[in-house]
């Protein structure tokens, strides 16, 4: 019974001294940041994905409207 308490108490010790303390540590970093919001770039980057996905939006239509005109059935043709 001695042996097994020593083998379980041995990696429980470890974990405690070394895994343990990072894992606070690491788990209250990413709480902070996500509290903290966007921060001034990634805001930015948000916005120019945001302006580029309107545009490709705006493509999109003129290249239905293109296509409208071209091929008036093709719409129907790509449902299966």
């Amino acid at each position: 019974m001695g042996d097994v308490v020593g083998i379980l108490v041995a990696p429980i010790i470890l974990f405690m001294i070394f895994v343990a303390p990072i894992w606070l540590i690491m788990h209250y970093r990413s709480k902070k940041q996500v509290s903290q919001g966007l921060n001034e770039q990634e805001l930015q980057e948000l916005a120019a994905l945001a302006r580029k996905a309107e545009a490709l939006g705006e493509r999109v239509k003129t290249l239905e409207s293109i296509l409208d005109v071209e091929a008036p059935g093709w719409r129907g043709r790509n449902v299966q």
